[in-house]
């Protein structure tokens, strides 16, 4: 191979390589230029020009050439990057205790379309599952977008490697459910194509939260949240999620926050998930539960509609106190650079943020140097686009032999 030749493929095995960290960089908006490209990828700028090209021909990035140059600015603007909104899509679903919710989501965390479901959950999972992927074939009939893979969220640890819902305590489904197995059956008895992916609701909607949220940036994010029902947490460490040894990792809900506290569905006593959740919200601010509407609705419309009642106010204290001694306990142990809260626990920080950063303070060893930035999430519907991240990954791994496209 003369000199010339081996220069060429260098450079195209470059380009193959660099493929799916650029796209990544699109897909998370750290690249929003080639000229930005260029310099995240190390490489050269024609290299940074073949790859976005290429990304553009797959349907999965837009190229503008001829941006608008801002007010002010000198020499031509950089060529502007940005996912094709037209471009493929993956399958998300989402369960919970009071139903589901399927979506189609677009690289960049976009929500193409979605429809809720409210079903009893029953015992049996592969009738909410199947549910939810008959949804999703619905969405895709609806939109004739290309579907490359799909990712389902479920209110329960998921061990690692079976997939399997180890615990979906607030589920009637047996310990142990296989999940994953009911869901990638179901997605290739509907003709998906594509692979199919389950994780554990709170892991997905921090690892959305740190892609396209409120934890972009952080290199080690703590995420607690409220669900319908109960209180999970996620950690992403060094910008990847911790699951732990076998994806069990994290189960903050059942840190005893209050020893002499509510029974938990765990077999344990003053849980932060029987203290905190909406269902001990409505309790402590002396409402009834009806069935009108989920739990977490119902906390939150109290919230918004009676902010300055005697019980509401109690319960927004008693519950700011506990999350509060569980998340300084957390911050002890882990050190993280960032929380953010989700569910009702994004609400009860809107409503006092200086009581919960008060609690955290005193309580966490490191509180006075200067404390831990404590945010809400972002996202709508983040364990959806965090379902979904698990689908697009073998897409940003390796965009090439994911959807199938010739060489660079």
């Amino acid at each position: 191979m003369n000199g010339k030749a081996t220069t060429t493929r260098t450079r195209l095995d470059r380009g193959r390589s660099a493929l799916g960290p650029a796209l990544e960089l699109v897909h998370t908006g750290r690249a929003p230029t080639r000229a930005v490209l260029t310099a995240e990828l190390g490489v050269t700028r024609a290299t940074a020009g073949a790859v976005a090209a290429e990304l553009e021909a797959l349907g999965l990035i837009r190229v503008d050439s001829n941006p608008g140059a801002a007010a002010g600015s000198q020499g031509r603007p950089s060529h502007r990057l940005a996912v094709d909104e037209k471009g493929p899509v993956v399958l998300a679903g989402q369960v919970h205790p009071d139903g589901f919710r399927a979506a189609l989501i677009g690289l960049g965390g976009t929500l193409v379309a979605t429809l809720p479901g409210a079903v009893t959950v029953s015992a049996d999972p592969a009738q909410v599952v199947g549910a939810v992927v008959d949804a999703g074939a619905a969405l895709l009939r609806e939109t004739g977008r290309r579907c490359v893979g799909a990712g389902l969220a479920v209110p329960s640890a998921v061990a690692e490697p079976e997939g399997t819902a180890l615990n979906p305590l607030h589920l009637a489904w047996p310990a142990g459910a296989p999940v994953r197995e009911i869901f990638a059956e179901r997605i290739r008895g509907a003709g998906i194509e594509g692979p199919a992916f389950t994780g554990n609701d709170v892991n997905l909607a921090a690892l959305a939260e740190h892609r396209h949220g409120a934890g972009r940036g952080a290199r080690d994010l703590l995420c607690v949240a409220t669900g319908h029902r109960g209180v999970g947490g996620a950690l992403v460490l060094d910008g990847r999620l911790h699951t732990g040894s076998s994806g069990l990792a994290l189960e903050v809900g059942h840190l005893t926050v209050n020893p002499e506290g509510r029974p938990c569905h765990c077999g344990g006593r003053g849980c932060l998930d029987v203290e905190t959740d909406p269902l001990a919200f409505l309790t402590v601010a002396g409402r009834e539960p009806g069935p009108e509407v989920s739990l977490l609705q119902q906390a939150r419309d109290l919230l918004r509609t009676a902010p300055d009642d005697p019980g509401v106010r109690g319960a927004v204290e008693e519950l700011i106190d506990r999350l509060g001694l569980g998340l300084a306990g957390l911050v002890n142990i882990l050190n993280p650079d960032r929380i953010i809260l989700g569910g009702l626990h994004r609400e009860l920080l809107d409503a006092d943020p200086e009581r919960l950063r008060a609690v955290v303070a005193d309580r966490s060893l490191w509180g006075r140097s200067g404390g831990v930035p404590i945010l809400p999430c972002t996202l709508d519907h983040n364990s959806l686009v965090g379902a979904a991240e698990l689908a697009w990954q073998p897409v940003l791994d390796d965009p090439l032999t994911a959807l199938g496209g010739a060489p660079v």
